[in-house]
């Protein structure tokens, strides 16, 4: 299941809100060895998470973490103009343009991880829609190009910094239905079902897609 949930009511939900932190210690802190921050209690967070952003949470079938990213508008401060605005070639400020990081998938994914992957590529794509966006831009390395190549949403790239694993790129998705449709398939869900999951999340009334 897919869950919205802003960082201010995050504490509501304890036991998720610890499992998706020390899920990213684990996969940006010991697996990809990023010059992240860790605290006593094993959370990865820096002033981002600090600045009530959205996030996207797969919920496995016991409510776990099973995978989760951040969604942060580019009107106000976010991880690519404050430290990657090289790459991206200038400043991306819109409020037609919102910014995602934090793509995590929960070391318990297993064989689940690409159905996982396209549901949070699904839940993006959600967002960028009900919210009447144009287009997500992200930061990512460049394992993560395969990866959105198979699901069908593969971004432009705006600019690539680095050589190897240390490489770091900048790109910029555009959204639209049919690329929903598609990851939905992918994530093994309805569209219908995709758009009641947002709906029930922001406390709407669940109907089909407005934007199909």
């Amino acid at each position: 299941m897919l869950s919205y949930i802003y960082a201010n009511d995050l504490a509501r939900f304890p036991a998720l809100q610890s499992e998706m932190f020390r899920d990213r210690a684990d996969q940006f802190r010991r697996r990809l060895n990023w010059d992240v921050s860790v605290d006593e209690n094993g959370f990865e967070t820096d002033e981002y998470d600090a600045m009530n952003p959205l996030y996207v949470i797969w919920q496995t079938q016991s409510g776990g973490h099973g995978g989760s990213m951040r969604v942060l508008p580019t009107t106000g401060p976010c991880l690519t103009n404050d430290h990657f605005i090289d790459i991206a070639g200038g400043a991306i400020t819109s409020p037609l343009i919102w910014e995602s990081t934090r793509f995590c998938l929960s070391p318990k994914a297993g064989r689940q991880s690409a159905r996982i992957s396209a549901a949070l590529m699904l839940a993006g794509c959600e967002i960028g829609l009900n919210f009447g966006l144009k287009h997500a831009v992200g930061v990512f390395d460049p394992r993560m190009v395969r990866i959105y190549r198979s699901l069908g949403w593969a971004p432009e790239i705006l600019g690539s910094m680095g050589e190897g694993l240390g490489k770091i790129c900048v790109g910029l998705w555009e959204f639209d239905t049919e690329t929903r449709d598609r990851l939905a398939r992918k994530a093994g869900v309805s569209p219908y079902q995709s758009a009641a999951w947002f709906q029930t999340s922001f406390g709407m009334q669940v109907s089909e897609p407005a934007y199909a």
